[in-house]
């Protein structure tokens, strides 16, 4: 018998058990540069990063944690985990940042993360008050920097963590006081509020938390499914309802509110109604697939914008197909792909935004953390997208009626 030729395909000749082999193909792209891809022009960029707060802080663990052991090769780990690593270790802060104990002191950082861990709003599977502490945890499996943005947000921009406000389970109105009470003064500090939920109902209590700050016009970009804009939902102000009640604020018009990824069987007559009334902006699913993302993305930056002086992004996490995101009350297949969401709310971002809520995390519902892990991308992918075009505070400039909150007595 002939063995075939392993270097490509052998056909049989008409002289009797004779072979002819072929030599096996090559493609040659003799025109190939990879120094022109954007995977090693995203390796030169992480060249020109500094390392001066990765060197702090592992200086700092050492101060807080202890030398290691003398058996350790690597004399900049500690006895006590502190910091960033190890991943799986530690008290679990968003990206690990620093707990500001004091937030009188939160003003000193760029933006401060604000767990909002309520679910009072939800009108059909309860979870999300689990919300800030899923996210939390997992994202610990996240370090600083990203490669393709060549972005460092510990070397870039200062970050931290002020932990939850205090909601009252039993009554929604008395939590929305609370978080526009929270809001206000983390906005009014200038520190750029990012808000983890907590049920979608926080949207309306978050906005007013800023629009309380300033005198300036607010836009409002909402990723979602559902449209969120009725006045009421079982007699009460709802999950469904926060955006017709931020609209009613005199420096939040309807007309600069966009909605993208609004649709399937889950929107209510009443809000459509209300949007219609109020002349607000829809862009459902078809109409992201038949303009692009790029596209998308620029139509409703000019929508938001027009005659506004900030804009604020509401992501709710169902806006994403729901075979990626289990993990939420109102589960809608049809939505977004994580990569799609991530494009456009980066695209979003890149001019600046006043504030970001991400919303409808169930821990309760998820499957090995991969919601709060899409949830924890869209926070870092829009505080990469400001620092990497410049953005990173451009929002104190609208906050001149900064509001004042006393803080309690001294204690001995």
């Amino acid at each position: 018998m002939h063995k075939l030729d392993q270097c490509g395909p052998a056909t049989r000749s008409r002289a009797a058990g004779a072979f002819n082999r072929q030599p096996a193909k090559k493609n040659h792209h003799p025109d190939f540069d990879k120094l022109q891809l954007r995977g090693w022009k995203s390796a030169e960029k992480e060249g020109a990063l500094p390392t001066a707060a990765w060197e702090k802080e592992k200086a700092w663990a050492l101060r807080m944690g202890l030398t290691g052991s003398d058996s350790l090769t690597d004399k900049s780990i500690p006895t006590f985990a502190r910091g960033e690593l190890p991943h799986y270790a530690g008290i679990n802060t968003f990206l690990k940042a620093p707990y500001i104990e004091d937030v009188t002191q939160v003003g000193a950082y760029d933006a401060a993360v604000i767990g909002i861990p309520f679910d009072g709003g939800t009108t059909y599977r309860p979870g999300t008050r689990f919300g800030p502490q899923g996210v939390r945890k997992i994202s610990a499996l996240y370090t600083p920097y990203n490669y393709e943005m060549g972005v460092d947000l510990r070397e870039q921009m200062t970050l931290c963590d002020v932990g939850d406000i205090f909601t009252i389970p039993a009554n929604i109105e008395k939590t929305f006081d609370q978080i526009t009470r929270a809001v206000s003064h983390v906005a009014s500090s200038g520190a750029l509020p990012i808000m983890i939920g907590g049920d979608h109902s926080i949207g309306f209590p978050c906005v007013r938390g800023i629009a309380e700050c300033t005198s300036k016009r607010i836009g409002i970009v909402h990723f979602d499914r559902h449209i969120d804009i009725q006045e009421k939902d079982l007699d009460e102000r709802m999950h469904t309802t926060p955006w017709f009640h931020a609209t009613d604020l005199v420096n939040v018009p309807a007309v600069n509110l966009v909605q993208i990824g609004i649709g399937g069987w889950q929107v209510p007559r009443e809000g459509v109604e209300v949007a219609r009334e109020r002349n607000t902006n829809i862009f459902t699913m078809r109409d992201v697939e038949e303009l692009g993302l790029a596209e998308t993305a620029a139509r409703a930056l000019e929508l938001a914008w027009k005659d506004a002086d900030a804009v604020y992004i509401s992501f709710d996490i169902d806006s994403v197909d729901c075979g990626f995101v289990p993990g939420t009350g109102w589960p809608e297949p049809g939505g977004f792909l994580p990569r799609e969401a991530l494009e456009l709310v980066s695209l979003v971002a890149k001019e600046g935004i006043c504030g970001l809520e991400v919303v409808e995390v169930s821990p309760p519902y998820d499957c090995s953390d991969i919601t709060a892990l899409l949830a924890t991308r869209v926070i870092v992918d829009v505080l990469g997208t400001l620092v990497s075009h410049g953005k990173m505070g451009s929002h104190k400039s609208i906050i001149d009626k900064p509001v004042s909150i006393p803080a309690g007595p001294e204690v001995a």
